[in-house]
Formats: structure tokens, sequence, C-alpha cells
């Protein structure tokens, strides 16, 4: 242990030692070069020694150190941050679809947790979490002051254990709270059904590293289902958090024959980049609608920016979340790394999503609509008492189904609806 505190220690005088030297080397050189501030460096030094000495308890230097960069990380936007071996080892669990928790995407708003979107099968999803829900106390701890790294620290625990949320909801003042029981987060990002007879359904609740090809292979099974043809497909992207960037080039480019299909941008050469489509589009131009809404973030609103844009897809829906910004991971000695924000996306007509969304072609609310209200709606003569009936023989009236579609989602019965009216139109 003393060893390790005597290194710890010699670290730190290094990297004071090597701090000085980069302010003087920059101190002397043009100013518009863009010299570091040698009063700030001079002040940190100062703060530094003073935590180091004079602080309430004995604090090793290390300590400090990964302190240091957290703080600076976290200080620049809601989704840098530093990860420490463990927060690095679960995400990359996460990108490869397994890893523990309670299976919601957060960001850090004014110090607390928003959530962007819970995942679908999971706790979270379970215990009615929303996007946008703040959530401001875990296990009865303020997550004021916490920073997004232990917060989610806070949030993930060996599966069974259970974990209470104190949530915000929209304009009520009133927080209340979820119990949630951790469990090992599976995460299967595509699943698919055929709604009706030529019409097919894939829900992607995130992009992971196999999300690209288990999003074709979903789309070619339901064409096989079909005899071969579909004559329209729903994609649904609500609540999806986002993921791996290249998952959400892989399902764009699934659709998309040719052109741009993102870039991003930043200061660096290295940020700077473009992903263009490939030949062949899985359904040969049949009609496509895209469900999205505020849980819809990053590789999802890189999907949906594409698709629009190139005029392949109505994207149907609430305005997404608006989070258009590029984190790389970089690593780090010791099995660290630091997740940096380097670049923004822009969409193939340049549209920066950043702090803009993809705006829906076609805004639908998420209405709850009851069956009754599906099945009776308003009386026809069929139902009226004594109707004659239309050829004097004594069939029945067909009857609505008992359980439609808009019962248990309105909004996919619209997108539905809209592929038919597409359709009838084409021919």
């Amino acid at each position: 242990m003393q060893t390790f505190q005597r290194m710890a220690r010699i670290g730190a005088g290094v990297m004071m030692l090597v701090l000085w030297v980069m302010a003087a080397q920059v101190q002397a050189q043009a100013p518009e070069e863009g010299a570091l501030p040698l009063d700030e460096l001079r002040t940190f030094t100062e703060a530094y020694e003073r935590i180091r000495q004079e602080y309430v308890e004995s604090i090793d230097e290390a300590t400090l150190i990964r302190n240091a960069i957290r703080g600076m990380l976290e200080g620049l936007d809601p989704h840098s941050g530093y990860l420490d071996a463990d927060a690095y080892q679960r995400l990359r669990e996460g990108t490869r679809g397994e890893f523990g928790g309670v299976g919601m995407e957060v960001g850090m708003e004014d110090g607390f947790l928003r959530v962007i979107a819970p995942i679908d099968d999971t706790p979270a999803d379970a215990a009615g979490i929303q996007p946008e829900d703040l959530i401001i106390r875990i296990d009865g701890v303020s997550v004021k002051g916490l920073g997004l790294q232990e917060s989610l620290d806070r949030l993930r625990g060996e599966p069974g254990t259970e974990v209470t949320l104190t949530i915000l909801r929209g304009d009520d003042d009133r927080p209340f709270e979820r119990v949630l029981t951790r469990a090992i987060i599976e995460g299967r990002s595509v699943r698919s059904e055929t709604l009706e007879p030529g019409y097919g359904y894939v829900r992607i609740s995130q992009f992971q590293q196999r999300t690209g090809m288990a999003a074709l292979d979903a789309v070619e099974q339901l064409i096989r289902d079909n005899d071969g043809e579909l004559k329209g497909l729903v994609l649904d992207l609500r609540n999806n958090p986002g993921g791996l960037l290249e998952a959400a080039v892989e399902v764009a480019d699934a659709f998309i024959s040719s052109g741009v299909l993102v870039s991003t941008d930043g200061r660096v050469e290295r940020a700077r980049d473009q992903f263009n489509a490939t030949p062949n589009d899985v359904m040969e131009g049949a009609p496509l609608v895209v469900l999205v809404n505020a849980g819809s973030a990053s590789a999802s609103e890189i999907v949906a920016g594409a698709l629009q844009d190139h005029r392949r897809a109505v994207v149907m829906g609430a305005p997404t979340f608006g989070k258009g910004s590029v984190q790389s991971i970089m690593p780090l000695r010791n099995a660290t790394a630091i997740k940096l924000t380097t670049a923004r996306y822009y969409t193939p007509n340049g549209r920066s999503i950043q702090a803009e969304g993809i705006v829906p072609d076609v805004v639908v609310d998420d209405l709850r609509v009851s069956e009754r209200e599906a099945v009776s709606g308003q009386p026809r003569e069929a139902d009226l008492p004594r109707h004659l009936r239309s050829n004097g023989t004594d069939q029945p009236a067909p009857r609505a189904p008992s359980s439609p579609l808009a019962t248990r989602d309105y909004v996919l019965a619209e997108a539905l609806n809209l592929l038919k009216g597409l359709n009838i139109f084409s021919q």
C-alpha cells in the first residue's frame, strides 16, 4: 500500500511538472496558437495541494487525479465522462447486447438524471419509466452532485436486487417512487411480425453490434412469410435511445440504394466522416413508414433523418430527442477510458440533429383508444334494428375484429393505414 501511495505521489508530481512545462512552452508561443492559461494552471496546482494536505480525511493522489479527470469531462456536456475499469467493461458488454442493470438510457440535466428512453422488455420498461422522466434520487440518495458515472453505478447491481427511484414527471412537482428489480439486460434489439397479409412490422429497441444484420434478416423473413412480397413495412424506432453509429448506417443502408446516409463533423480530421449507401433496397421500393417519438435519439435519429431526406420513408409520430453528437471511446491506461464528444451528426441534406431532432412528416399523438371506441365507433345502418338486407338474404353483416390494432397501439394502427393508402395511391 505504501508503495502504491509513493508511486501515486510521484505520478502526481510528474503531472504537475508536465503541466508547468507545457504552460511555459505554450506561453512562449505566438498568441494566435492558443496558449494555455498559466494563471489557471497555477490555481489548479494550488487547489490540488490544498485538498491533498488539508481535506478533513486523508485522500490519495490517484483518487484526486481521477476526480479531476472526471470533473473536466462531466463539465463539458451531458454525454462526456470518465470510465473507470468497471464502467468501461460494462460499456463494452452493453454494445455486445448483454449487461446488468435496469435497462434505460439516461443523461445529465441540471445535476439530475434525465431519461432518454427505457429499453424494451427491461425492469425500467415494466415499471412504466417514460422518456423525459427526471430521476432525482436513487435509493433515497440525491442524484444532485453525484455525476453521471456514479449515478449509473448506483443503478447497476446484482440481478434480483431492488433499487428505488424517485421521479419527477412533466409539469407535476410532486415526486413519486418506482421500485425496480435489477436484471441481466439481454438486449434483443430487433423483433418483427406480420401486421396483416402483405404488411410487416420491425421494431428496433437499440443499436448494437448485431442490429444491422438482425434487422435485414427480419425483413427478409417477413418477405418469405408473405409469399415473397411485402406491400409495406413499419419501422418502429420509438423510445430507441440509440447506440452504435455503424449499426444505424447498416439499417439505413438496407432501404437506401445510393447517396449519403449521414456525415459527421468535428474539430479534428478523424472526426470528419461521411457514410454512403450501397446498392440494393431490401424492400425494392415498397412503402416504408418510420415511427419516432421524444425517446428516439442519436442512432435512431440518424436512420429517420436519412430515410426522410432521401424521401424513402414517411416519418410519423412526435419530434425526436435531438441528440446529434458523436461520442468517441478513448482507452486510457489501467483498462480505463474516456467518453468524449468529438463531432456532430448531419443528415444527408446537411441538417444538424443536435438539439433540433427530427420533425415527423406526419405528427401523431400517442393516444389511448378504448376497445369500444375502436370497434363500435359511430353506428351504421347495419347496426339499426329491422334494417333492410342488401340482397334480401339473412346473411349477417361482417363484424369488426374484437381486438383491433388500435386498442394496443394507436400510432402503429395509423401507420398501417398510411401504408395501405400509399399502396392504393401508387397503383
